[in-house]
Order: structure tokens, then sequence, then C-alpha cells
């Protein structure tokens, strides 16, 4: 006679409910402190951020109004050499022995 499926010599299941509540209890008071940190963690980076975003506006601003103030030094700094230029080439001409009304028309 053929044999039935399934072992005979199956063990016997007893489950203990209690133990087992107790675990998931622990699992879940572990897990919602470790929330509870992360969430508090969570809290303090995102000050720090909002600090670091706003110390990078501020330098960022600053950036811009150094950079503005560097183009219009130079920009000074330009015209001041080109005047000087100018000039240096206005006393050339002079000593040469050139006229004024000459001296205009090569400058124009």
């Amino acid at each position: 006679m053929p044999r039935t499926k399934g072992g005979k010599n199956k063990p016997k299941i007893t489950t203990d409910f209690t133990s087992q509540i107790a675990e998931k209890q622990e699992s879940i008071a572990s897990l919602t402190a470790e929330i509870t940190s992360i969430t508090a963690n969570i809290d303090t980076l995102k000050v720090d951020l909002k600090k670091k975003k706003t110390a990078l506006k501020s330098a960022q601003k600053e950036l811009t109004k150094l950079e503005s103030k560097k183009a219009t030094a130079d920009q000074k700094a330009a015209e001041v050499a080109k005047k000087n230029e100018a000039e240096n080439l206005v006393k050339k001409l002079l000593a040469s022995g050139m006229s004024a009304d000459e001296i205009l028309e090569k400058l124009k």
C-alpha cells in the first residue's frame, strides 16, 4: 500500500503567544526609540542646514559686492592709466615742437 504524503515524524508546534507578544513589544519599543532619536537628529540637522544656507547667502552677497567694487576700481585705474598715457603723449609732442592744433589732430 502506498504511503500517504507528509511525514509521520512532524514536530508538534506549540505556539507560545505570550513570548511572541513580548518579543514584538520589545521590537516595537526599540524601533520607536530609534525613530525618536533619528527624528531629533533630523531636527538638529535641519537647524544646522538653515544656518549654513543663510551664511552661504550672505557670503554670496558679499562676494558680488566685492566683485562690483573691484570692477569699478579696475575701470578707474584704466581711466587713470589712459589719462597718464595721453598726458605723456602730449608732453612728448610738445617737446618735439608740435603746435596745439597738430596735437589735437593726432589725438583724434
